[in-house]
């Protein structure tokens, strides 16, 4: 690429959103598209084995290792939040488990004032990308290029796990993406019918690279989004070290999710004209919203030591049984090696009074400190429970005007009553799942919390000493209509022309679920919107012609 090469439309950022938008714009060969990626090529075999998170998850050879600041929330401590840096981003990365959240939470979009973002709206972009194996239906897709399959190898523990949230009075679902969420079940995984990982770099983005109007460039670091008034009229950019200005024909997309998007904006001088003076950074539009609404779903991991081996940790801490799992999946893509992140979801309620879901559980038939250290070495399990919707935000903030150091994460964990109330209350829900009948026996001891964690205060504290994230950050650039929002309702940067932003961060408000799914649909509606704007620009020129 020249300094006087131009494209019609630059995405920035390969990741869940946009990989979507490369192949979608790319389908028009009158457009010319260039896809931007910070980190490398998706070529580290371990991305593709769906295990493969122990290894790729703080890698810096495909994580960008964020930390986040000290917290008070969670008594002072900074937590790790792994964010893909390579082709297909997080999804290349994450724990492949497909949720797309709860009807209500588009409703709500919409009563927002964002139009067009009703769950029935939405919902024929989640049918679009998707390849179900369980065939189609009303709420299915077959034929797209996310492959969503069920759960390939069945264990133990998670049936008895099931059966127990059960006999506590949380009903069966096998389809928390279908009619209704609430309920007990397997997930549903992105893998490919071969038993890989079917990240949108595969899904989306490896079908496109034939076509001569699609360019992806790697190891690019946006410096700043250039601007001719009020419109966006290229970047400057290093790729491999080389800093460039590319130039854009019609409008650039800010796809890098909910860290790298507001930081981006912010040093392109879009952001709260106080925050970027600090940094000498000349403004371009005051938008205060910009880096605040951060959202994210804290987990509480509570481990349970079990009295038969019959969980993952003594598989992979059995050498002859380990070199066993590999020789499967080499030869079958079977196994333990075909495990996600989590096999059992619950979605339930802290109070029977509620309308709808307000927790969600992870089961995980492990149990480690984190993914990088390995399993631990005795039998154990993981009943991981998050709030789905928490009240607390936190905000991104700019330590310098230096693309290359990374912004400040003040997650802000736990600072409401409210976040507080349901972290205690999701303990308690998990201990009754855990002494009912069908898995009490199988039960040697509570590894944590506990149980000398009895009181509510006692609870807490353990909450903000061990709670972690579950790697949802969202909401930075939110959607809306307000003084604190940063995109319109069709993902436009408000009072600039030519610059969308579509990725987790325009989340207004985060979805009761994990984020992968909705991800990829925003950027499938927002490939939409701007195929209809530029057609209506069209029809406008010809009309003045």
């Amino acid at each position: 690429m020249s300094l006087e090469k131009a494209y019609d439309y630059i995405v920035i950022g390969a990741g869940s959103a946009g990989c979507v938008l490369a192949n979608r714009l790319s389908e028009d060969p009158n457009n010319s598209v260039l896809l931007l990626e910070a980190g490398d090529k998706d070529k580290n075999p371990w991305i593709h084995v769906p295990i493969g998170y122990f290894k790729t998850m703080h890698n810096p050879k495909t994580d960008w290792c964020y930390m986040t600041e000290p917290d008070p929330g969670i008594n002072g401590r900074q937590l790790q939040w792994p964010r893909g840096k390579v082709l297909g981003g997080s999804s290349s990365l994450n724990g492949l488990l497909y949720v797309r959240g709860q009807k209500e939470d588009y409703d709500d979009w919409a009563a927002l004032g964002n139009k067009g973002w009703s769950y029935d709206e939405i919902l024929p972009y989640f049918k679009k990308s998707e390849d179900q194996e369980r065939g189609a239906d009303k709420y299915h897709g077959v034929g797209g290029p996310l492959a969503v399959s069920n759960i390939r190898i069945r264990r133990e523990i998670c049936d008895k796990f099931i059966a127990a949230a059960e006999q506590v009075g949380i009903p069966r679902n096998d389809d928390s993406n279908g009619e209704k969420q609430e309920g007990v079940g397997y997930f549903q995984l992105t893998i490919n019918r071969n038993g890989t990982r079917c990240s949108t770099a595969v899904g989306f983005l490896r079908p496109a690279l034939k076509r001569p109007n699609l360019d992806v460039a790697t190891h690019a670091l946006v410096h700043r989004i250039e601007f001719d008034g009020d419109r966006a009229v290229g970047l400057t950019v290093s790729i491999k070290g080389v800093k460039q200005r590319i130039n854009c024909n019609k409008e650039i997309v800010l796809s890098a999710g909910a860290i790298n998007s507001p930081q981006i904006l912010m040093l392109s001088g879009i952001g709260d004209q106080d925050e970027l003076a600090k940094h000498n950074i000349p403004v371009v539009k005051h938008l205060p919203g910009v880096g605040k609404n951060l959202q994210d779903h804290l987990q509480i991991r509570t481990i349970y030591k079990v009295n038969k081996p019959i969980t993952l940790n003594d598989e992979v801490n059995n050498p002859l049984r380990k070199v066993l799992m590999g020789m499967e999946y080499a030869m079958f893509r079977t196994g333990p090696l075909t495990m996600a992140a989590s096999q059992v979801c619950i979605f339930t309620k802290t109070d029977k009074e509620m309308e709808r879901p307000d927790i969600q559980y992870h089961l995980q038939p492990l149990s480690a400190d984190k993914p990088a250290d390995g399993t631990h070495r005795f039998s154990a399990f993981t009943a991981s429970v998050c709030q789905l919707r928490p009240t607390s935000t936190g905000k991104i903030e700019l330590k310098s005007n230096d693309p290359e150091e990374y912004p400040a994460i003040h997650p802000n964990y736990l600072a409401t009553e409210e976040d507080q109330k349901t972290a205690i209350e999701s303990i308690k829900v998990t201990r009754q799942i855990i002494n009912a009948p069908a898995l009490a026996p199988l039960i040697k001891e509570e590894h944590e919390p506990g149980v000398q964690h009895q009181t509510d205060e006692e609870l807490l504290e353990y909450a903000r000493n061990r709670a972690t994230t579950i790697y949802h950050p969202t909401g930075t650039c939110k959607m809306g209509s307000d003084d604190m929002a940063v995109v319109d309702d069709r993902l436009r940067v408000h009072g600039l022309k030519g610059l969308r932003v579509a990725d987790a961060s325009i989340m207004p408000v985060i979805v009761s679920g994990n984020t992968n799914a909705p991800t990829i649909m925003i950027g499938e509606k927002v490939s939409d919107m701007i195929k209809e704007d530029a057609t209506k620009e069209t029809r406008v020129a010809a009309l003045v012609d």
